[in-house]
């Protein structure tokens, strides 16, 4: 079997390509390096820097090798910048994964692994957010993933395209060799630990959320746990060739409550300040995974909020000495 992993240089596709190769399963690798890094995927594995939405050159890779799955990772992920230019985000998420999936028509390639997101429900009706959960996005990110899901509906009906759809909620955390490594970074675990290593001043976005704190309430799900689950959904494709999953752990913990845990984590104290809302940022996201754990038989190994910010304490202290 040889999967295609789109978006693997980056922080949750190179951590998949990793368990890929360590469950014995060729890989090839397609980033544009836009956020990815070269140096994220191994060096034996093919890779080419392509927008796996350009028809003629991701033909190519399907003339050269005999690709049976595709992952999809590739994507603009951001929920303030999808605000801001609405445009990059209906292109690269959109069409890009429109242009990948008529590419895969075209030899034949009926097997399609999406990473969505939990931004494809809005602000939660009730919680924890199972898959039954009316999805009605508040940003143009969220939408954009809910297009990719629905295409996939339709082309499963109509050209029997087989497909499992993860949408989780706050990855977090890393492996040994590989984590979170970008220019610009926006998630609130590195950003407390370089706080904490004293290296900028952290802002929490909001503190009038309605929540027990003020601030944002999120799932965190460890990144190979995550991993897991899509190497999973392989097998699953022939069981449930639509099926839709959302992957978390099950418990809620708030902005404070993760800078409090990097603190402990780091034995480090630092200062942080309040600022505005996001635009987009729902108060609450928790998951519902039951489907996942029945279907899949997934069984996340990191439910500690702990755990997760050490794991990405390491890296980052192996990858920053």
């Amino acid at each position: 079997m040889q999967v295609l992993v789109t978006g693997g240089a980056g922080y949750i596709g190179s951590i998949t390509v990793e368990k890929l190769i360590e469950n014995s399963i060729d890989v090839v690798v397609v980033d544009n390096l836009s956020i990815g890094r070269r140096e994220a995927v191994q060096p034996e594995i093919p890779f080419y820097q392509y927008n796996c939405g350009d028809r003629a050159k991701m033909q190519s890779i399907f003339i050269d090798h005999k690709i049976d799955v595709v992952m999809h990772f590739a994507a603009s992920a951001l929920v303030g910048e999808s605000v801001e230019n609405p445009a990059l985000y209906f292109q690269n998420n959109v069409i890009e994964t429109q242009n990948l999936l008529d590419t895969m028509r075209k030899f034949n390639c009926q097997r399609f692994i999406l990473s969505s997101s939990a931004a494809t429900f809005g602000e939660p009706e009730y919680s924890p957010i199972d898959e039954k959960h009316p999805q009605n996005p508040i940003n143009p990110y969220g939408l954009t993933k809910l297009i990719n899901e629905q295409t996939l509906a339709w082309y499963h009906r109509a050209y029997g395209l087989m497909y499992n759809v993860f949408r989780y909620f706050n990855a977090a955390g890393a492996t040994e060799t590989h984590g979170e490594i970008r220019e610009i970074e926006t998630h609130i675990i590195p950003l407390a630990i370089g706080a904490a290593e004293g290296n900028h001043l952290f802002t929490l976005y909001g503190n009038d959320y309605p929540t027990s704190d003020g601030t944002c309430v999120r799932d965190y799900v460890h990144v190979a746990d995550l991993a897991d689950a899509h190497i999973r959904g392989i097998g699953n494709l022939e069981l449930n060739p639509d099926g839709c999953y959302n992957l978390g752990n099950g418990d809620g913990f708030s902005n404070l409550q993760v800078v409090e845990a990097v603190k402990k984590v780091t034995g480090m104290d630092f200062d942080f300040a309040y600022g505005p809302r996001r635009d987009g940022d729902p108060a609450i996201l928790v998951a519902g995974s039951e489907k996942a754990k029945t279907e899949l038989e997934w069984n996340p190994q990191f439910f500690d909020l702990e755990k997760i910010v050490e794991s990405a304490y390491l890296f980052y202290k192996k990858t920053n000495t």
